[in-house]
């Protein structure tokens, strides 16, 4: 079994800072560090004004960052052959390419857009992580709110007062530098998690609030399973049914697909908008319900709710992928509570609730399923809830 570690905090830090100097000939000022996340409940609810109910990783991005004298920007990962290196005035839309606009387009957020911008400097920036790429699990947040995280250190500002504002920068980075349309959950959680709890998210109003799940005095843990098929939001899917909600809601005569029931919902005549739109409504009360069992620690619940959204994905959202289905079938199979397709879909992981004392078996058994379709080897991680961003000056 392949199993993805999320490493010793310290020794992510202590090689990143190591691996800095190496390549920009003096140590960082500061080193950010996001959490990547896995969602419970709540798949394409966050852009409909719905609910959500995801968990901070303990798999995480760290970015080392110093201040430049001049407005030259130099962005290089640990994990990446290519980097990118411009000016503070090509970190807008149009200016880097693939994983550097990231990171490079929360600088152009924290200083332009509403309010009052940050007088963002200068910098070298260098990259380490052990969220998976391509799993569906927000390595992109997770890189974007890790480099916010580091810069508003680094400019001498108050994390935890700039935490909703990071959550702003990143989502504009995303959705206009790199141009995902993305929701905001993933971005939303990796900066206001809470360690041992889930992140209830209303997106209605904005309003959140820590869930505990009660994972260990119940016994369970959160097997997450990446398939190893490529996840991207860019690729169109995603965007696909993003347009298809908002024209069904249109169609309805609502701002949002959260202002419908299921009677408004199945009045639509077009086939396809009908499915999206009851797998978003249908999803939203999932996710209620889902926070209620946890606190009732009512297993069977938890089980149907998770399979029920599965179902929803796969035949009303029409996101999942043979690999995802065979993952969940075979978790539950295996002895799972339940289990589902978590993130964007086209690919990335399941999640799956299992007894602690299964958890390996469960793992072995999806292993064999994949060699027994012909599936890539996936791997496998536990999701212990953790917090949100967090940041280290070096020396400290």
């Amino acid at each position: 079994m392949a199993w993805t570690e999320n490493g010793d905090p310290d020794q992510v830090h202590r090689r990143l800072v190591r691996h800095f100097q190496d390549r920009f000939g003096a140590a960082p000022d500061v080193v950010g560090r996001a959490p990547g996340r896995v969602n419970l409940m709540g798949e394409h609810t966050d852009y409909n004004a719905g609910l959500v109910l995801p968990v901070a990783l303990p798999h995480a991005t760290f970015a080392a960052v110093r201040r430049r004298d001049d407005d030259v920007v130099r962005v290089a990962s640990l994990q990446q052959d290519s980097g990118w290196e411009g000016t503070l005035a090509g970190c807008g839309p149009g200016g880097a390419q693939g994983w550097a606009a990231y990171a490079v387009g929360v600088l152009w957020a924290l200083g332009t857009g509403a309010g009052e911008p940050l007088e963002v400097p200068g910098v070298d920036v260098l990259v380490d992580s052990t969220v998976p790429v391509g799993a569906g699990l927000s390595s992109s947040a997770a890189l974007e709110c890790a480099v916010g995280t580091a810069v508003v250190a680094l400019l001498g500002h108050d994390l935890d007062t700039h935490r909703e504002r990071l959550v702003r920068a990143a989502v504009r980075a995303e959705t206009e530098v790199v141009g995902a349309p993305t929701g905001g959950m993933d971005q939303t959680v990796a900066m206001l998690a809470e360690a041992g709890a889930a992140l209830l998210v209303d997106f209605a109003d904005g309003s959140s609030r820590a869930v505990d799940l009660g994972l260990a005095a119940s016994g369970l843990r959160l097997l997450v399973t990446d398939t190893r098929v490529s996840h991207a939001l860019v690729d169109g899917g995603y965007g696909e049914r993003r347009a298809d909600c908002e024209e069904a809601a249109r169609r309805l005569g609502v701002p949002t697909l959260r202002e419908t029931d299921a009677g408004q919902v199945d009045s639509l005549d077009d086939d396809r908008l009908r499915r999206r739109a009851r797998h978003v409504t249908t999803e939203i009360e999932r996710v209620r319900r889902t926070v209620e069992a946890f606190a009732d620690d009512d297993h069977a619940a938890l089980g149907r709710l998770l399979l029920a959204s599965h179902v929803s994905m796969r035949d009303d959202f029409e996101i999942s992928c043979p690999e995802l289905d065979a993952a969940v079938e075979t978790a539950v199979e295996a002895g799972a509570v339940g289990a589902r397709m978590t993130g964007g879909g086209f690919g990335g992981s399941a999640v799956a609730l299992v007894p602690a004392e299964r958890v390996e078996a469960v793992a072995r058994a999806i292993d064999l399923r994949f060699v027994r379709d012909g599936f890539a080897a996936p791997a496998h991680l536990l999701a212990e809830p953790g917090p949100g961003a967090s940041v280290r000056r070096v020396g400290d």
